[in-house]
């Protein structure tokens, strides 16, 4: 692949790397401000707005999904270091490997069972109790998060394997 091609390759992940994060951040700002408007209405009217607490749930649901696909590229999600601390550096690269596609792998699985549960419901119908608002297109939001969960993990997991210097150290060094 010439360097022109690459490039531009690189770009596109990036790019599509910085969209996640960004409405992972959307995301983030709304469940926040959600929950500062019902805690406040509640506080000072002895008011809450309709369906509050089933819809800051959901979209709960949609931001733990998000934040996922956002910190998996990034390798910024919590981890146990203990053995990777004290191998050299090709093993370190194994590790980082073998960990990305467990990851894959668990996330995909997940991703294909949440399938089913955006199916069944949206073929149920099910509402929320007070606006009966449909439920499914907050499932389907969250399951796209998913999914873009598993295309960064991957894209995460071929640079890894095929780029790993197109990766910033996802760990910080030891100072020895």
């Amino acid at each position: 692949m010439s360097e022109v091609g690459s490039g531009y390759s690189r770009r596109r992940g990036d790019r599509f790397i910085q969209t996640i994060e960004w409405l992972a951040a959307v995301f983030v700002a709304i469940v926040t401000v959600d929950t500062f408007v019902s805690v406040l209405l509640r506080y000072f009217f002895a008011w809450q707005i309709p369906d509050s607490f089933d819809v800051g749930r959901m979209l709960l649901g949609i931001l733990i999904f998000w934040g996922i696909a956002a910190t998996s590229f990034r390798g910024t999600h919590i981890t146990v270091d203990l053995v990777w601390s004290i191998v050299g550096p090709r093993w370190k690269r194994y590790i980082d490997v073998f960990a990305t596609l467990v990851l894959l792998f668990v996330i995909t699985v997940h991703t294909l069972t949440l399938v089913d549960k955006v199916r069944t419901t949206y073929s149920d119908n099910v509402e929320t109790f007070d606006l009966h608002m449909p439920v499914w297109p907050f499932f389907l939001v969250a399951w796209l998060g998913d999914v873009s969960a598993v295309l960064v993990i991957a894209l995460r997991t071929y640079r890894l394997i095929f780029h790993p210097e197109m990766l910033a150290p996802s760990r910080p060094q030891p100072v020895e």
